[in-house]
């Protein structure tokens, strides 16, 4: 296991720098002077009659804490974390004839108390406390502040993710008294990796280890957590896990239940509603609950002597908030870690290439289990070239070839089969008549579509493409091409008319399926638990995946297809998966050795070569031309940053394509990505953040949006 003394090198979390920040509970300004004088003839408070306050005002040029006066009336209730309102605004501040000038009321959370201030002139006092309930910490304070600073981004805006909205009703309910630790659990089925009896002991033992693990397939990954948690439990911590969604959250929650009783843990889930969650996290806020199970907002729980942070798949898009300044939940986890000095998990049935860098740099231990073991669990993979189709060239370009149906009908005679496809609906596409080859656009491969079926057109960069020929065989006739899944689930419900067909997508989510013959259509990431595993899986249009103008394309690709596969039988029950997509590329190799390690240190090797994130730091500045190019002019970057760019934005034709933070439908924007090398990403980020303040405090009006790390950097 990993040294508790071991520093971390920088990696997506950050370095040395990253770490100085975060053990500053609170950020002081200046040495307090004086005590203020009397405002407006009101008594103030005796001792510490000084309340510095962080308002709730995300612009970057006010990331700063604001002194207010502490009147007599609120001294017992005005106490560092609680909620507070506040005169913000021009002349807050200022006092005239007796009378405030300007300044409206606003929400904020008080920091501290102190005796005096550097304030000259008088100061505003506090309008009221919301609450009396402390629901800041220092430990979460310091949190925001080191993941403000690590993305650019402010401390008010870090803060609305990091404590959720008041509930008055759930807030006056008593929390329930903390049980005593658990017995510890026991290695169980752990036994199946070779370090993780260790991991388990260590974190019984009252340690910290650090470890990237690589689930086996199968259904037993929630218990596998439970007992991580458990044994955390049992030392007298607590315990911290984030999932992607609701859905897993309640299988990870259901199997701590079954491990250790109710009452236990509490759930961080958008699908508890606001009181109910709001009552739980005010559960883990007073020590009431020790383990927190949740989905990304979780990520800011204030657990109490926190011993364990475990997030599950962390390539899931999920886990990337889409609010400013965009954190991602791995990357918040480590700076937890480091900081607090706990434990760390990272698990999911593949391995994306931030977690090998864990991995490579020294920082985490590799739990996975020997090869044997995998092959076991893991089901039989085939790709269409398992077939011989030298002889039935159709059968090779087509989306359900031969060797599809036959494994379609020998699964149904044992039980459900899975069918995963890329898309939703019917969602047509272009293809080549005579050898159905994908119709693509040559400037940046997006599929062609024709709007107004006079002209075709590029889906992805909207350029024209009048002179199109297929690049296999020379056709210039185009026919459509389906591939959502709804049409799918229609064209294998005729096929198979005695076989129920059932879909399970964005507008409806199965959990489960029993375990009787069915045909499960589900978009990826939507699959349902079969009840004793999948008989066989299709795993459809992997060009679709694949083809995406995006870094992550493979990687993303083999994450879905094996996530879909896990949810099949073994190999030695019979459990089979037919991927159809070209049998030579790396992705669908990984899956068949079924090796995500492998093809995850493959792409961090290519990355390193070409210096891409996780091995450099590289931010992304969107916004209008003029914007991006007085942006870049104004910001002093490090001497070793690079500016690449900036380069157009497609634009959004349609408000039903667009995605948060994207171009309003109709308007031009630009892109520019800056790159530093490792270790210089805290002075990157600290000057993105000085040129975007200093643009607002010169009285700027629009603000170009900054994300470190952006995931998408095709």
């Amino acid at each position: 296991m990993s040294s508790d003394n071991e520093q971390p090198v920088e990696t997506a979390a950050g370095g040395p720098e990253q770490l100085a920040l975060i053990r500053e509970t609170v950020r002081k300004a200046k040495v307090p002077k004086a005590k203020p004088r009397t405002w407006r003839g009101a008594a103030l408070a005796e001792e510490l009659p000084v309340a510095r306050v962080v308002v709730n005002k995300g612009v970057l040029h006010l990331d700063q804490f604001f002194d207010y006066a502490v009147p007599e009336e609120l001294d017992a209730v005005a106490q560092p974390g609680v909620r507070v309102r506040v005169r913000f605004g021009a002349g807050a501040h200022r006092v005239r004839e007796g009378r405030r000038e300007g300044g409206g009321l606003i929400d904020g959370f008080l920091i501290e108390r102190l005796a005096g201030t550097d304030y000259a002139g008088p100061l505003a006092a506090l309008a009221h406390v919301v609450s009396p309930e402390p629901v800041l910490s220092p430990q979460i304070l310091g949190l925001a502040r080191a993941v403000a600073d690590r993305y650019a981004g402010s401390l008010a805006d870090v803060l609305q993710l990091a404590v959720p909205p008041r509930n008055g009703r759930a807030e006056a309910k008593p929390s329930p008294e903390p049980l005593p630790p658990p017995a510890p659990p026991g290695a169980g089925i752990w036994q199946r990796y070779g370090r993780g009896p260790a991991f388990i002991d260590a974190l019984a033992a009252g340690g910290s280890p650090r470890a990237v693990w690589t689930a086996l397939p199968g259904p037993y990954w929630p218990e596998e957590l439970a007992r991580a948690v458990a044994a955390t439990l049992a030392s007298g911590r607590g315990a911290l896990v984030v999932v992607p969604d609701g859905r897993r959250a309640a299988r990870v929650g259901t199997a701590l239940t079954a491990l250790l009783g109710e009452g236990r843990h509490a759930m961080l889930t958008a699908e508890s509603g606001p009181e109910k969650r709001y009552r739980e996290w005010l559960a883990v806020r007073r020590g009431s609950v020790r383990a927190v199970v949740g989905t990304r907002a979780a990520m800011f729980a204030p657990v109490r002597d926190l011993g364990l942070v475990v997030i599950w798949d962390d390539g899931d898009a999920s886990h990337s908030d889409d609010n400013a300044p965009f954190p991602h939940v791995r990357e918040v986890l480590e700076l937890r870690a480091a900081h607090d000095g706990c434990g760390f998990l990272l698990g999911g049935t593949s391995c994306t290439v931030e977690a090998a860098q864990l991995v490579e740099s020294g920082w985490a231990t590799p739990l996975v289990a020997d090869r044997a073991r995998v092959r076991a669990a893991a089901p039989l993979v085939r790709t269409v070239g398992d077939q011989d189709l030298a002889r039935d060239e159709a059968a090779r370009a087509a989306r359900l070839p031969s060797l599809a149906w036959q494994a379609v009908r020998e699964g149904l005679r044992t039980g459900p089969v899975l069918v995963q496809v890329p898309r939703r609906g019917y969602v047509p596409r272009l293809a080549c008549e005579h050898c159905r080859t994908p119709a693509r656009c040559r400037h940046c491969a997006g599929p062609l579509e024709a709007p107004d079926e006079r002209e075709l057109r590029c889906a992805w960069c909207g350029q024209g493409a009048p002179d199109w020929h297929c690049v296999a065989c020379g056709s210039v006739r185009l026919r459509a091409r389906i591939v959502g899944a709804r049409r799918t689930a229609e064209e294998l419900g005729r096929a198979f008319p005695a076989v129920p067909v059932r879909t399970s997508g964005r507008d409806h989510v199965l959990d489960a399926v029993p375990g009787r013959p069915a045909l499960v259509v589900s978009t990826p990431g939507a699959e349902p638990v079969a009840d004793g595993g999948y008989a066989a899986a299709l795993l459809l249009d992997g060009w679709a995946m694949l083809g995406r103008p995006d870094l992550r394309a493979g990687e993303e690709a083999l994450r879905r297809w094996i996530a879909a596969a896990s949810l099949v039988r073994g190999q030695e029950e019979g459990g089979t998966v037919v991927v159809v997509a070209e049998p030579t590329l790396r992705p669908v190799q990984a899956l068949v050795r079924w090796d995500p390690v492998g093809h995850a240190l493959r792409e961090l090797a290519e990355r390193a070569e070409l210096g891409f994130p996780p091995v450099s730091r590289m931010a992304e500045v969107v916004g209008r031309p003029e914007d991006v190019a007085a942006f870049l002019l104004a910001i002093e970057l490090p001497a070793e940053a690079e500016v690449l760019g900036p380069v157009p934005l497609p634009v959004t034709d349609a408000a039903r394509s667009r995605r948060p933070g994207d171009p309003p439908v109709g308007e031009r924007w630009e892109r520019a990505l800056l790159r530093v090398p490792p270790g210089r990403g805290a002075a990157l980020a600290a000057a993105l953040k000085s040129a975007q303040a200093s643009r607002l405090a010169r009285g700027g009006t629009t603000q170009v949006r900054i994300r470190i790390d952006p995931p998408d950097i095709g």
